[in-house]
């Protein structure tokens, strides 16, 4: 089976790009910390072509969400992201200096004919 393909899938079906989402407070949300963000997403697109955009929580304008999308290779862009956001000293924005890092794909395909919702509830004995 190729790498690309969808597991339980046709292996010659590629699989659908992922979105990688990186969450972190920030000590100070000012115009420094926004320009480091945005040499990040720069120096991102430029080594991997996956744009990022920049997000605050709705409650709480010091909570912020990197998003990157479309991510073909979510396993080799991760690290790559990694390493970048380190030269960058992103990071360091962090109130605690961690950047928390997850990786959603669309949902695979139901098989026809199965229940999405789980298995069917069984009669009382």
């Amino acid at each position: 089976m190729s790498p690309d393909a969808p597991a339980g899938g046709d292996p010659r079906a590629p699989r659908a790009a992922s979105s990688v989402y990186v969450y972190y407070r920030v000590a100070a949300a000012g115009e420094p910390a926004r320009e480091s963000v945005a040499a990040l997403f720069a120096a991102v697109g430029a080594a991997t072509g996956v744009a990022g955009r920049l997000l605050a929580r709705c409650d709480d304008a010091a909570t912020w969400m990197e998003v990157y999308e479309p991510v073909a290779e979510p396993d080799a862009f991760v690290p790559r992201l990694a390493a970048l956001a380190q030269t960058h000293r992103v990071a360091a924005l962090a109130v605690d200096g961690k950047r928390h890092t997850e990786c959603f794909a669309p949902l695979p395909a139901v098989a026809s004919g199965s229940n999405s919702h789980g298995p069917a509830p069984q009669a009382a004995s």
